[in-house]
């Protein structure tokens, strides 16, 4: 099922969209999580930079 999956978000819309994972520092913990989201691939750079 993971061939299927990959092989239709390289077909269509799919090819706009990257999935970032972007690290970031807990306000009450200090500890660092990983966040991931699906952005479009114009908009990587400000995604990035908010934050």
């Amino acid at each position: 099922m993971a061939k299927k999956a990959v092989a239709t978000l390289q077909k269509g819309e799919g090819k706009a969209h990257v999935k970032v994972i972007k690290m970031v520092k807990s306000p009450k913990t200090g500890a660092y999580t990983f966040v991931e989201e699906m952005v479009l691939t114009d908009e990587v750079k400000n995604y990035l930079a908010k934050n």
